[in-house]
């Protein structure tokens, strides 16, 4: 049976790319297995799903025959496929090819050369970082400690014991595949699986190399400096090309996402690109007009306090909010006011506010 990408990511089959993606980075972020809780099997067929999905020429591969094949065999003609290219031999000899994993997988008859195990690149991984609200307001670098798959130093990724010899393997001719042939009521089968002499590398290792096995990688914990821009808002994520989980055998890194999330501030508030605080006057202040000193992250400000102004009443200060992630500039920060109704009076103040209260006041 056909395996449905569309469901295993949860998105509709019309999701767009950036839909796609964002789909696979929650659930590899809650299916990963190196996370408690985490679920390897589940984490393999999200991968699985994605790199079909996210690949536009694979995907509409897997919308054209893979819906076909779902439907059962009323469906589906051989012979419009043929037509289409995607078989050769007149309909009779049927040469799968570069349809890649996707048909191979859909209908039993292997991989194909972009699956080989020499191609593929290391897995991405996800890391949740906290910072302060100060620190998304003047931006920062933080250094994170990382466990994870790095190439093996010893035999720089090659697999191979340094001064051994790597030929080429005589099983696939250094292809990373093997072709194979099968027989069926519609004709004649070709089909490329990967090549099991080698893993799929194309090279037969002399010695292995005794640090990694022969894998090329090995794991360690490995320090990482992340740039963490001013402006960045909860939840969103940076991308560190390449600093993924190193791909066996010299294959490339996949890359590193960095999720943000901010602290709670106690004196300030974040909406967007503006920043919320409270300044508390007295009665004077308010009904007066005054200064004010209000402590920011930008230093000490003075605040003009309006005459007549009342509690709940915002006073903005352009320019003084969260800068702008991708342009230049920032938000605004707004003051609410909250005028304080003294708890106690000395005899000379009670006296003056009798004498405000016969006024009116």
């Amino acid at each position: 049976m056909s395996k449905d990408y569309y469901s295993s990511l949860g998105v509709a089959k019309n999701a767009n790319q950036d839909e796609i993606k964002k789909a696979f980075r929650k659930l590899a972020h809650q299916y990963h297995p190196d996370k408690q809780g985490g679920d390897e099997k589940r984490f393999k067929e999200i991968n699985e799903a994605y790199q079909v999905l996210s690949d536009p020429q694979k995907r509409q591969q897997y919308d054209q025959y893979g819906s076909a094949y779902q439907q059962g065999g009323g469906g589906f003609s051989w012979e419009d496929a043929a037509r289409q290219g995607g078989f050769n031999g007149g309909g009779v000899q049927f040469d799968f090819g570069d349809l890649g994993d996707v048909f191979g997988d859909m209908f039993g008859f292997g991989g194909s050369r972009k699956g080989s195990r020499r191609d593929t690149r290391g897995s991405d991984l996800q890391v949740d970082v906290e910072i302060e609200l100060k620190d998304a307001i003047v931006g920062m670098k933080k250094e994170l400690r990382i466990p994870k798959a790095v190439k093996c130093e010893k035999c720089s990724g090659s697999g191979a014991e340094p001064g051994s010899k790597v030929n080429t393997c005589p099983t696939c001719s250094g292809t990373g595949q093997v072709s194979t042939t099968q027989r069926t009521i519609l004709g004649v089968f070709q089909s490329a699986a990967p090549c099991s002499a080698c893993q799929a590398t194309g090279k037969k290792i002399e010695k292995k190399c005794k640090a990694c096995s022969g894998e090329g990688r090995m794991r360690k914990e490995e320090k990482i400096t992340v740039s963490i821009p001013a402006g960045i808002d909860e939840g969103q994520t940076l991308r560190l090309s390449g600093e993924g989980e190193a791909g066996a055998h010299g294959a490339p890194a996949g890359d590193l996402y960095v999720r943000i999330h901010v602290r709670p501030d106690k004196h300030f508030v974040r909406q967007r690109d503006d920043v919320y605080t409270d300044l508390t006057i007295s009665f004077s202040q308010a009904a007066l007009g005054d200064t004010a000193k209000l402590i920011t992250y930008d230093g000490v400000m003075e605040v003009k306090i309006p005459a007549a102004i009342q509690t709940g009443q915002l006073i903005r200060l352009a320019n003084l909010g969260m800068p702008h992630l991708q342009k230049k500039g920032r938000g605004d920060l707004y003051v609410r006011i909250t005028v304080s109704t003294p708890k106690s009076l000395s005899r000379k103040q009670r006296e003056l506010f009798e004498q405000l209260r016969k006024e009116g006041l």
